[in-house]
């Protein structure tokens, strides 16, 4: 779509991207409204709250939402530009990559090897970027966002850990991309990750800006309110909780004292609509992939997919910044299988 502006020095023709309308006489929100939040194809990545110029939030229930958006949405259709569900193309398996293999931070603690911390970092040290967007949480567990310029602030913030509830790191995101000078890096899961490569589709700043996406292997999130409410009834005392994770199907919350397992499918009936309606557990669209599976105790699994990340990666053991272990391929199929199978939970 052409239009023409007036300017002072005379007439100009600038160019806007504007979508499709699956509604057509509808406003752009409420195509993503009906086709992907009353779907429940949404996976509050939150992609289209980081971008909207009107007013789109998430509510006390955790869901996106826009209250009075037939006076405040301005029909610009930045939501449906970036969401990777409006137009949804499935992702799934291991994806394309230069090197899978397995590291441990020498410099950094974490729940496996801290390898996406220490991609973080490494890539601050290459000078790449001055800041990585970072998950914190509070004594109950509850997730902020932290934008990381220095590792001095490891100190402080437990950054480290599966938290295994939804962070809003995409709008902090946004944020970033405006204050940075030499370029962010950011940790998030496949959805995110989805969203994050949309931006830099759609909107050049991210392109330009985003310099380093980490993906986490990821089975599903919660909503804070159900899980910690499930956790607490299983016995889990926040106070005292070191960690958790999900082992060979069990979900174990490490205590201070003691340990609580129980089977993962026994939370299917908190497991929020959009994650089980994700297939893609590798994160096949990031510069590097990281997480447990595949790899010995105390490791992460690092598959590199970009060139930059190959070239971070390269780094990291030019520095002798981190242990170089074995990556097993074969060890992710179960957990990739099974997030396939939610394709058949999808209906377009």
């Amino acid at each position: 779509m052409k239009m023409a502006a007036e300017t002072k020095v005379g007439e100009a023709e600038w160019e806007v991207k504007i979508p499709e309308k699956k509604l057509k006489d509808r406003l752009f929100f409420e195509n993503l409204k009906a086709m992907v939040i009353d779907t429940q194809l949404c996976s509050r990545c939150l992609t289209c709250v980081s971008i909207c110029p009107g007013g789109l939030l998430v509510n006390e229930e955790d869901v996106v939402d826009f209250p009075d958006f037939e006076d405040k949405c301005l029909d610009c259709g930045a939501c449906v530009r970036v969401c990777p569900r409006y137009d949804y193309k499935p992702k799934s398996g291991l994806g394309d990559y230069i090197e899978f293999t397995a590291g441990q931070s020498k410099r950094f603690k974490g729940q496996d090897g801290a390898m996406g911390t220490e991609f973080i970092f490494s890539a601050m040290d290459m000078g790449l970027i001055d800041r990585g967007i970072f998950v914190d949480r509070d004594e109950q567990w509850r997730t902020s966002v932290f934008h990381v310029r220095g590792k001095e602030q490891l100190e402080k913030l437990p950054l480290g850990g599966t938290k295994y509830v939804f962070a809003d790191i995409l709008p902090e995101l946004k944020k970033a991309v405006t204050f940075t000078k030499k370029g962010v890096g950011v940790v998030g899961t496949p959805c995110m990750v989805s969203g994050v490569r949309k931006l830099q589709e759609e909107f050049p700043i991210f392109k330009e800006k985003v310099k380093l996406v980490v993906g986490l292997f990821c089975t599903e999130n919660y909503h804070y309110a159900e899980v910690s409410k499930y956790l607490i009834g299983k016995g889990v005392d926040f106070s005292k909780l070191i960690k958790t994770d999900i082992i060979k199907g069990k979900f174990v919350a490490t205590m201070t004292d003691k340990e609580v397992k129980f089977k993962v499918a026994k939370l299917d009936d908190i497991l929020p609509s959009g994650c089980s309606r994700c297939t893609d557990f590798t994160a096949v669209e990031s510069d590097v992939s990281v997480g447990s599976v595949g790899s010995a105790a105390g490791f992460s699994t690092t598959v590199v997919r970009t060139e930059t990340g190959k070239e971070v990666w390269d780094y990291i053991k030019k520095m002798g910044n981190a242990e170089v272990g074995e990556g097993k391929v074969e060890e992710l199929d179960f957990l990739i299988n099974h997030k396939k199978e939610r394709e058949k939970n999808i209906q377009l």
